[in-house]
């Protein structure tokens, strides 16, 4: 009698355990489907836009600098949208506004510059931004000197920010 008694409350066991893991399986599944729903699939539409937006902040901030310097402006605009303390997309980023005692500040200063807003002039220079932003971009090429940074200004600026330069590249400083 003890015999049949444990061999149904091990098999009631048995199929306790079973259905708890499969509700625990399913319940996971449903995690991971509405996770995946949640997040926006990149569009060759979108990446195209974003390409545009960084390939245009490379041209007006960094667009007669050495390769290297294209690359690591594109890098802070890229690390600035993984960092959490800008917005986390690309245009977001480059065409950022503040607003300092009644003043409206750009984040690249271009933006604030209504001739430079339109359509870049040298289309040489242009092709190259772009070619830029697709390998850092799309190809995730970095310069390990600028890592990190999400800041930068010309050289011949001192913007007195108190911050420890990590890059001089061309004619900017980088700061983390």
């Amino acid at each position: 009698m003890i015999r049949i008694i444990k061999t149904v409350m091990f098999t009631i066991a048995l199929l306790l355990v079973a259905y708890i893991g499969i509700k625990t399986v399913d319940y996971k599944l449903d995690s991971l489907k509405n996770a995946q729903t949640q997040m926006s699939e990149v569009t060759a539409e979108m990446r195209q836009k974003q390409l545009n937006c960084l390939a245009r902040n490379i041209y007006h901030e960094a667009g007669y600098e050495p390769f290297e310097g294209k690359v690591a402006v594109a890098q802070v605009t890229i690390n600035r949208t993984e960092s959490g303390q800008f917005p986390s997309d690309i245009c977001q980023v480059v065409y950022q506004k503040n607003v300092v005692y009644e003043k409206v500040l750009c984040q690249f200063s271009w933006y604030c510059d209504s001739v430079a807003l339109k359509k870049p002039m040298n289309n040489a220079v242009y092709a190259e931004a772009m070619e830029v932003a697709k390998i850092v971009l799309l190809e995730g090429f970095r310069i390990d000197a600028v890592k990190g940074a999400l800041y930068y200004h010309a050289d011949y600026i001192n913007p007195k920010w108190g911050k420890k330069p990590a890059a001089k590249i061309g004619h900017h400083i980088f700061y983390l």
